[in-house]
Parts: structure tokens; sequence; C-alpha cells
């Protein structure tokens, strides 16, 4: 009784009706072809059960299959923020299909960026996606390699593919929307200030108030966790009372903020309005529910994954992209 051989790369052309170097193409993910052929491929490889040689492919593509989702962010920080697995969900959505697996590397609290940098400047991934970095030292790092990267909010660093939501005009529509609402006096809970989402959010706030010829500088910087938020905004409304409504730089933050109102005796929205950013799912789970700038980390990651597959296919992509933001009105404003 003859052993039954696993299926070649011949078997799968011939399945699909197609040439052994269109099948390899597919397969390999190295050159584009026509979608038809693609898809009889990719049935043949499923009805066959055929499994690539990786080692074999590696040497032919000299890919490893994989890219890497770095967040210089450390663990307890990626899995306490909706933010995180939404945009990971979103860097899966763009590599599905395509045979390349997305990992994930994150920060230790003790040992900082530099086992993440290691990682990538090894031969573990073809590309990367890089996700909420802090100040412009990590990125230059990236960028030296020469490696595929693409990041989730504008690095600082000339040259550099990204995507991002217009962090200046949706700060801006919140400070607008607080304004109409009737607030007074408006302060801020910024971002970390080592962040360009943080320093893009404080300049759209200012630069509201400032065409109203108000004055933006009740702020207190936060650093985007729920306790940094509430710790930011009891200080800012302990040293001035007299602040009716809030800018808050994210609804994790927005949520703390409500503890610390709620500390401070002060009612949301009776005596306090607050706008948060990212309409998370924070934003419909705090009580009272949010209002919020949307920021679909989910989109921005697969946007950032496209872009980067155009990258291993030998085309720079168009950069930076801008995605819009809407507010999106609830309870707290």
């Amino acid at each position: 009784m003859s052993q039954r051989t696993a299926p070649t790369l011949d078997d799968v052309a011939r399945a699909a009706g197609v040439s052994r170097a269109t099948a390899s193409r597919v397969v390999n993910g190295v050159v584009p072809v026509s979608q038809p052929a693609a898809e009889a491929v990719r049935r043949a490889v499923e009805m066959l059960g055929y499994r690539p040689n990786t080692a074999a492919r590696a040497l032919v593509t000299r890919r490893v299959g994989a890219v890497v989702v770095l967040v210089p962010e450390t663990e307890e920080r990626v899995f306490s923020d909706p933010f995180f697995p939404r945009a990971y969900h979103g860097a899966l959505e763009a590599f599905r299909h395509t045979g390349i697996h997305v990992l994930l590397s994150m920060a230790h609290p003790h040992d900082g960026v530099d086992p993440m940098l290691a990682f990538f400047l090894s031969d573990h991934a073809d590309g990367a996606i890089v996700i909420s970095h802090h100040g412009h030292d990590f990125a230059r790092a990236v960028a030296a390699s020469s490696r595929p990267v693409v990041f989730v909010g504008n690095p600082g660093v000339p040259g550099l593919a990204y995507v991002d939501v217009d962090q200046l005009k949706a700060s801006a529509t919140a400070t607008r929307h607080l304004i109409e609402r009737g607030a007074g006096t408006i302060g801020s809970v910024t971002g970390p200030m080592d962040m360009a989402a943080g320093v893009e959010r404080l300049r759209g706030f200012q630069q509201e108030l400032a065409e109203a010829g108000r004055s933006g500088h009740l702020i207190a910087e936060g650093d985007f966790t729920f306790a940094g938020g509430e710790a930011a905004a009891y200080d800012l409304l302990s040293h001035h009372p007299g602040i009716d409504a809030l800018f808050v730089a994210s609804d994790l933050m927005a949520s703390g903020a409500i503890r610390a109102a709620e500390r401070l005796g002060r009612r949301v929205p009776d005596d306090l309005l607050i706008v948060g950013f990212d309409d998370s799912v924070v934003a419909t789970q705090s009580i009272p529910t949010l209002t919020t700038m949307e920021n679909r980390p989910d989109v921005l990651a697969r946007t950032a994954g496209q872009m980067l597959l155009e990258k291993l296919n030998g085309t720079e992509p168009e950069s930076p992209v801008i995605l819009p933001s809407r507010l999106v009105q609830r309870e707290s404003a």
C-alpha cells in the first residue's frame, strides 16, 4: 500500500489552472497577481491541504512571513486600555488571507524598549507597525534599520510613513462643542507631551479657544490612563473651581475625570461638562456616558497594515494618510 504524498506547488497550480510561477507568487506573496488567479490558488491550497515549506520559501523570498506590531508601552498599559486590542485586531485584518503572521511586541516595565528594538532588528519579522510611541528616539532607531515600517500616529521623523486621525481638527471640534453648550471656563486634561497626539490635541484646544477670544492656559498633563486622568482632573479642578467644562484627551482619562469630579462634589453634566476622545467602549460604559471624538484604532491599524503590505510588495504608499473624526454626543456634554 503506497503512502500518500504531501501535495506540491505543482499540484496546486494544476488544480487552480494557473502556472507554477503564478501559484508561487500567491503562496509567497512576492508579486501581486490578479484577484481571480489569487482566489483560484487559495481555493486549491485549501482543497488540497497544501502547506508551503517555510524554510524554502524564506530562502526564495528572503522573508520570514511575519510582521510585528511594536507597542512601546508596558503590558499593564496595553491590556488595560481598549485602544490596543482594537488596534491589534485592525492589524490582523490587514494581513488576513496573506499568509503573513502578525506578532505583538510590547515593553517590559523593567527592560524598556531595547528588547523590542533588538527583536525588530533581528530576522524575526519582515516589517513593523508602530503604535503609541513616545518621543522621536524610538522612531529614529526603527527607521535606521531600513526595514519596512509604518506608524500609527505622526512619528515626528521626516520620510517615515504614517496614518493618523486629524488630531488638530478633532480637538478643535470638541472644544467648540463645549463653547456652544454654554461653557464659561474650559480646562483640558492633555495627553503626554512626548506624544504627537498629546501635543496636537492640546494645540487644537488652545487654537479654538483663542479664536473664541478665550484663554487656553487651564491645563493639566495626563498619561492616557484612568488614574492619570483622575489625578490631573482633581488637581486642575481643585486649583480652578470655576472650571465648568473639560476637554479630556482620552476616554479613559475622561472616565477618571468623572471620578475626580465626584470626589469634589461636582456632578457631570449638571456642574461640569466633559468631552473625551476615542469613542471607545469606555465612553459607553461610563456613568454618565461620554460625549467624545471618534478615533478608530482598528481602522488606523488596518490602514497602517495595508500601507506596510505595499512596502513589502515594493511600492511606496501614499503618506501621511489622515483620517477624519466626528463628535459623538452622549450624556456628559
